[in-house]
């Protein structure tokens, strides 16, 4: 069993030797990574964006001029800055610039909808939004300037960003995406806010209550909510992760992190931006995913770490030309965001030789809660074991109280550093989701074997109940990947007159091979119980529904599957 008590704690008999579950964590201000990054690497570079190279001394020196540049238009402690931004050097300026002042940071992502736009200011209360001189960025936010209580948009250029002549070509080639505007007081160029001393009014912090982020989630029932992280959750969350992946023994201030997720979803800006500020790696920054750039920016520019979510793992497993790329210098990689196929982690490992390890967490645990070690058994399937200062328990769905035997199915349930503080305003969510304020209560079905590793079934919400047996979606897309002709898949419920709801699954075949509805079926047979065996299967050309992040969506292909069902007006 797996209580508090440390005798029980099966997972530590599965420690690496390297990893001290009861390392003493830091309670700090989350600026201060920042802060000890300059002192420690100085002039090294910090960010490689398209060729031009920032320091770490000059990252340090624009977060605080813009410190004090936010304090001269009246930042107070507590006030909200949103960051509508692309991965570059000025997300993390202004992320540190932001707490530095002594504000929370707010993230937002620079292709949400207008109306998730507005929800998000207006419940996080933010009032000031810092963005680039692209149409694609600021364009929503002139918007949001007249529909909402945004009073202030400071503007960045991207020209700056780019070395020459890039910086000369980006006018010529690209002069469309870029807007013209003129400085206001509602609109504030990033060189004014930046033209001054950068001695800021220091701030005092208490890391453990002091709120420096809020994350919203993802939404999956409701409108999302704000989940408040304090600057002792990300402090916390960072340390961890960088003592679990062995950073700081011979790396340190020499490791080159690829950017590729963006910083505003919580996993990169803890596994990518924040873990390569406290280890010094130089982040090589690229703003967006796409598949041939990336793979020439590996091959190119050699990083050593490179997190990402499964989809982009997929992706390189099925490109066609990958033999012609060298991506040896890659030997850390982490998976996060979503589940990682068995045959996915496998293919990736045998095409790279690079370790691939599959971690878990949440926005409500800043994120990381537990992960496969990179020395020491790396169980395929598995989410690994609890980080150092992290207790999983694996509770009775139908009595919170019990926690369940070894190998017995249960909701997952997190204690520890990085837990959040609560969400923002939402005081009967948090109670909710937060046990005695500290039990975080994941929503995710999982077991724990008897080495202490995690395996995720699925959400509680995702399980599928059909002629009153649980059909976990996971245990069938695993099976159904196994197919060596399937490159996607996404398992759910759908409802059922007599069963009350049957398995479907959604498959996206590989370019060049053929399967069928009968083909899959036999293939399942003696892989999964023929209750788990999909009554339906649509196979589809194009690349199946994905979120922002690039995770396969169950929600939106269910949307999709129910505006199909939607009589027609002239049905009706």
């Amino acid at each position: 069993m797996n209580g508090n008590n440390d005798t029980e704690h099966l997972w530590l008999k599965s420690y690496p030797e390297s990893v001290d579950w009861k390392m003493q964590l830091k309670v700090v201000a989350a600026q201060t990574l920042l802060d000890d990054a300059a002192k420690q690497y100085g002039n090294k570079p910090a960010v490689d964006f398209e060729g031009k190279k920032t320091s770490w001394n000059e990252l340090h020196d624009h977060a605080n001029k813009m410190a004090k540049g936010l304090q001269s238009l009246g930042l107070k402690k507590g006030d909200k800055v949103g960051l509508f931004l692309p991965n570059s050097p000025y997300f993390i300026i202004s992320y540190y610039a932001v707490l530095k002042a002594g504000g929370t940071v707010v993230n937002f992502n620079p292709l949400y909808a207008e109306r998730e736009l507005v929800h998000q200011i207006e419940d996080s209360e933010t009032d000031i939004m810092i963005t680039m001189d692209l149409h694609l960025t600021y364009d929503k936010m002139q918007k949001m300037l007249h529909a909402t209580r945004l009073e202030k948009v400071i503007i960045c250029p991207i020209q700056d960003l780019l070395p020459f002549p890039k910086n000369i070509l980006f006018k010529l080639v690209k002069g469309k995406e870029l807007v013209s505007v003129k400085e206001d007081k509602r609109r504030i160029f990033y060189s004014s806010i930046i033209d001054n001393d950068g001695k800021f009014e220091e701030v005092s912090v208490d890391p453990e209550n002091d709120v420096a982020l809020l994350q919203y989630t993802g939404g999956t029932t409701g409108l999302p909510k704000g989940a408040m992280l304090t600057h002792k959750n990300i402090v916390a969350n960072t340390e961890q992760c960088a003592e679990w992946l062995g950073a700081g023994e011979s790396d340190q201030g020499q490791g080159k992190m690829l950017g590729v997720l963006p910083f505003f979803h919580v996993f990169a800006m803890t596994v990518v931006m924040n873990l390569s500020i406290r280890e010094g790696y130089e982040i090589i920054c690229l703003p967006r995913f796409e598949l041939e750039k990336t793979l020439k920016t590996i091959q190119k520019k050699k990083p050593t770490h490179f997190p990402a979510v499964p989809a982009i793992y997929t992706a390189i497993n099925n490109f066609k030309g990958l033999g012609k790329y060298d991506l040896s210098s890659v030997s850390c990689c982490v998976a996060g965001g979503a589940p990682l196929p068995v045959e996915v982690k496998k293919k990736f490992e045998e095409t790279t030789g690079c370790t691939l390890v599959e971690g878990y967490g949440l926005t409500e645990s800043s994120p990381v809660a537990c992960a496969n070690p990179i020395v020491g058994e790396n169980k395929a399937g598995s989410i690994g074991l609890p980080l150092p200062g992290t207790i999983v328990e694996i509770i009775d769905m139908e009595n919170p109280g019990k926690i369940m035997p070894t190998g017995e199915r249960g909701e997952l349930c997190i204690t520890g550093p990085q837990v959040m503080k609560g969400y923002w305003n939402k005081e009967e969510a948090t109670k909710e989701t937060l046990e005695n304020g500290t039990r975080l209560h994941t929503g995710d079905v999982a077991i724990m074997d008897e080495d202490g590793y995690v395996y995720i079934v699925d959400r509680i919400k995702d399980m599928i109940i059909t002629n009153g047996y649980n059909v976990y979606p996971r245990n069938v897309e695993e099976a159904i990947y196994l197919h060596p002709a399937v490159e996607e898949c996404i398992v759910a419920g759908v409802p059922d007159k007599s069963r009350g709801e049957i398995v479907k699954a959604w498959i996206k075949i590989k370019e060049g091979r053929e399967l069928t509805v009968e083909d899959i079926k036999e293939f399942l047979k003696d892989k999964i119980s023929p209750m788990e065996i999909p009554k339906m299967v649509e196979f589809r050309d194009e690349p199946l529904p994905k979120t922002l992040i690039g995770k396969l969506s169950r929600k939106d292909i269910l949307e999709e599957e129910k505006a199909k069902k939607q009589p027609s007006p002239s049905e009706e």
